[in-house]
């Protein structure tokens, strides 16, 4: 059973910067997208990635400062995420699915990923 594990969240003040991590073990997967919720909103999809040719998309609100990779490690995305802003307070979740990767509609229909992590805090202060 596919499994994803987020990691590297944490407290920062705006302008800083974090790096989270999703792992998948248990299987693999074509692709990943994360996306983040905060208390009172709905989820919003932040990013995503194609694992075979490394295409990248972006939620319109993090263009330009949040940017998501992926390297030799397999099944691993970053999300780097910098000049934060206190709007960027969210949970963070990673998210894939046992069939090929939706990449096109990755982030705009959560509905279609069937594999989610449990979530990482990212909290930005002023």
């Amino acid at each position: 059973q596919v499994q994803l594990v987020e990691s590297g969240g944490g407290s920062v003040e705006s302008g800083g910067s974090l790096k989270l991590t999703c792992a998948a073990s248990g299987g693999r997967v074509t692709g990943m997208a994360w996306f983040r919720q905060a208390p009172g909103k709905e989820s919003e999809g932040v990013a995503c990635i194609h694992f075979d040719d490394r295409s990248t998309c972006y939620g319109e609100s993090v263009k330009g400062r949040i940017t998501i990779t992926t390297d030799n490690a397999p099944n691993t995305t970053y999300l780097q995420m910098d000049n934060l802003k206190e709007e960027d307070t969210a949970a963070y979740y990673c998210s894939s699915d046992r069939l090929p990767f939706p990449f096109q509609v990755a982030i705009t229909s959560p509905m279609s990923l069937d594999l989610w992590g449990q979530g990482t805090q990212v909290s930005v202060s002023s």
